[in-house]
């Protein structure tokens, strides 16, 4: 039945993992159960959508997912039929309203998460006590720092779909950027994505569009593993890269560290690849802390993570941070201790 309908099996790779649990307890493709198209108009199934930190960009949270990661931390609604419809009319003017609120303008090239922290530590302090930060990188003025769902930062002109991915389906969100641009000139559109939908034939759909950067989530190095951990396969995704850069599309890439699954041997080869395509790439390494089918794996430790970043920084890589710091450095001394060894540019 899957393959039946597959945009992807009809291009001639192997279908997702992306079956979504509904209300009643069946269970259907995520591109069926929440993704319609409607007298042209496509609509999307999201969870939430609002200015988002770290990130300091408008994020549209949605369900339904063409992996079913085992550590994934929004599988509520990314595993589940779980929130409400919109229209890719709907999401332009949400960019609209959203874009009354920007603070920072930001060139195409920083369309990213990872310039995020260059600019913002999130800690509020400008605008509630009148003073900076220890780690403030003194680039905003406090009028520029604002109060989202999430916490104090700048709101940048980046309009970005995160949570569930199903980016086989390129035209929902090539016709939601082209709605976004009509409406919102200055605005970039970005797609946070585990890279499965990003086909050759896709990529020049979204161009099309008019998406202009991908946070491209790399699960895995290792083919088993990948499959073990996402229920898919990461052949075309380790080839994403090259794709995208040769189509002019900012690009940074994530990988996680999972203690037992994902170590320093597998980010490495992942940074080759990256590596081999343009070694000012940006390049995260996330932390990862215990959720959902992977409770009772470990986070790493810092030496691990502070291993892993010299070590991709020694394939080349220039552009290169740690993520989720607060997960394995605790307490004054840590911090003091991690910012003293890689930098505070190294804190994502």
């Amino acid at each position: 039945m899957l393959s039946s309908h597959c945009s992807m099996v009809r291009q001639g790779y192997a279908p997702g993992s992306c079956m979504v649990e509904m209300p009643d307890g069946t269970f259907k493709p995520a591109c069926k159960g929440t993704l319609k198209k409607e007298g042209g108009v496509w609509h999307r199934l999201i969870k939430a959508a609002h200015l988002s930190r770290p990130e300091d960009y408008f994020s549209v949270y949605q369900s339904g997912c063409n992996h079913s990661c085992l550590k994934c931390h929004s599988w509520e609604f990314s595993q589940r039929y779980d929130g409400f419809w919109v229209s890719t009319d709907e999401l332009a003017e949400m960019a609209v309203e959203y874009e009354e609120l920007v603070t920072v303008w930001e060139p195409k090239e920083r369309a990213t998460m990872f310039h995020a922290t260059d600019l913002c530590r999130h800690c509020g302090m400008c605008v509630v006590y009148g003073v900076r930060g220890r780690m403030c990188p003194g680039k905003l003025k406090s009028e520029q720092v604002v109060l989202s769902p999430q916490g104090y930062g700048p709101a940048r002109n980046i309009v970005a779909f995160t949570g569930g991915d199903v980016v086989c389906q390129a035209e929902f969100y090539a016709q939601a950027a082209e709605k976004i641009k009509d409406e919102c000139s200055n605005m970039w559109v970005l797609i946070e994505t585990n890279g499965y939908g990003l086909t050759p034939e896709n990529l020049d759909v979204l161009a099309s569009g008019g998406v202009d950067s991908f946070w491209l989530d790399i699960k895995a190095y290792d083919r088993e593993v990948y499959r073990r951990l996402c229920g898919a396969t990461n052949e075309w995704v380790l080839k994403s890269p090259e794709w995208i850069a040769d189509r002019g599309f900012t690009l940074e890439v994530l990988t996680l560290y999972i203690p037992g699954w994902v170590e320093k041997d597998q980010i490495v080869r992942i940074a080759e690849i990256v590596h081999e395509v343009d070694s000012e790439i940006p390049f995260t390494i996330l932390a990862f802390f215990p959720a959902y089918k992977l409770s009772s794996v470990r986070s790493p430790r810092m030496f691990e993570m502070i291993d892993a970043y010299f070590a991709v920084k020694n394939v080349g890589l220039r552009n290169v941070k740690l993520g989720n710091c607060h997960v394995f450095a605790r307490g004054q001394s840590e911090w003091e201790t991690l910012v003293a060894v890689v930098g505070p540019e190294a804190i994502g």
